[in-house]
């Protein structure tokens, strides 16, 4: 492992960025997991729009691109369901469930499925245009800076592959199955392990820099702020580390396992605990700024557009709240638990649910 000091001087001598283009639409909304729509989202409660029912379980997340709302589901299929009119559009059979949410960067969507392959598919005409075989099931959702896309397998393994031809660049072992989508800034990549190992790895080398060990396994993936990487687990806790150091900078307990994946919006980090309540704690040193009671626990992920915090329950509501002061604005409920991260466009949240609906509500 390179040893923290050198990885300090070197890394403070680089230029941040974030590896994210506004021509790439992935998970959490760009590479650092951040979790913040640039559009804006529903602040009162008008209407649904449109229910999208898919053929099976689903416990991926929505993404919008070019008119598009795609879903992966736990019937093998890929969803790409129009925007405005909520019909289907195409889908696309994979071997295995489709719990990853997918990445859409120049006209090819790139999938995860369990059945071991990551997928690079033609966003026009559906044709496959290569992928890749991994050892375990692709859960993880893949994350691309620069060209390059990277994506994890319960193999244990983090891979790094060029988005345009698949060619491997290298793979990182971590010895214990990922479930957390990897997040990069810095030109690190982090991920975590459900051995409740988060690590950062050189996004050129795949070389290890540092690594943080938690009580219990992490589901969550984590985001970065540019000085910090913030994640949850499941130990019931929410972390802070140093994105240079590895270092904890602070650690606050919830009640229950934190698999939420956290936001990051005017300097505070917001995230969900299976005990059922929504936190928002200062970025600085952890303070809590508010909290808010839901009925069930909460697995998602969350989003942050307009100034408000929008996730979903296993009481089979999405939540909206406002960002600032944590008061309900409104609240929606749908035929089953919500796991799903909302996404957020052109003044619409779409999110499913585990039975295999898709929402767009406005």
């Amino acid at each position: 492992m390179v040893k923290k000091q050198l990885f300090i001087v070197t890394i403070s001598c680089l230029v941040l960025l974030s590896g994210c283009s506004n021509d790439i639409a992935m998970f959490r909304g760009e590479a650092t997991r951040m979790g913040v729509y640039s559009d804006s989202g529903p602040t009162t409660l008008d209407k649904l729009d449109w229910k999208f029912s898919t053929a099976g379980k689903s416990y991926s997340s929505p993404i919008v691109a070019d008119g598009t709302v795609y879903l992966g589901c736990n019937d093998g299929n890929l969803y790409a369901i129009n925007q405005q009119t909520g019909q289907l559009k195409w889908k696309y059979k994979t071997g295995g469930n489709v719990e990853a949410t997918p990445v859409i960067y120049n006209n090819t969507i790139y999938i995860g499925s369990w059945d071991k392959y990551l997928y690079a598919i033609d966003e026009n005409t559906r044709a496959l245009r290569w992928k890749i075989k991994t050892d375990g099931p692709v859960s993880s959702s893949p994350v691309i800076a620069n060209g390059v896309i990277y994506f994890a397998s319960e193999d244990g393994k983090l891979y790094a592959a060029d988005a345009k031809t698949g060619f491997r660049k290298w793979s990182f072992n971590a010895h214990a199955p990922i479930y957390s989508s990897p997040a990069v800034d810095h030109k690190i990549v982090f991920f975590g392990t459900l051995k409740g190992l988060l690590f950062a790895v050189n996004i050129k080398t795949g070389q290890e820099y540092w690594r943080y060990q938690t009580a219990g396994k992490i589901h969550s993936s984590p985001a970065t702020d540019g000085k910090n990487v913030y994640f949850g687990s499941d130990d019931k806790r929410l972390y802070a580390v140093n994105i240079l150091t590895g270092q904890q900078v602070w650690a606050r307990k919830t009640a229950g396992e934190v698999l939420s994946s956290p936001a990051l919006y005017d300097g505070k980090v917001y995230v969900g605990s299976t005990d059922g309540y929504i936190y928002a704690y200062n970025t600085q040193d952890g303070t809590r700024e508010w909290e808010y009671r839901t009925d069930g626990p909460v697995y998602g992920p969350i989003s942050i557009a307009s100034g408000s915090v929008y996730v979903g329950s296993a009481d089979d509501h999405l939540y909206v709240l406002s960002a600032s002061q944590g008061n309900l604005l409104w609240k929606y409920q749908v035929d089953s638990h919500i796991y799903s991260a909302p996404a957020i466009s052109d003044g619409y949240v779409y999110f499913s649910s585990v039975n295999g609906s898709l929402y767009a509500v406005k």
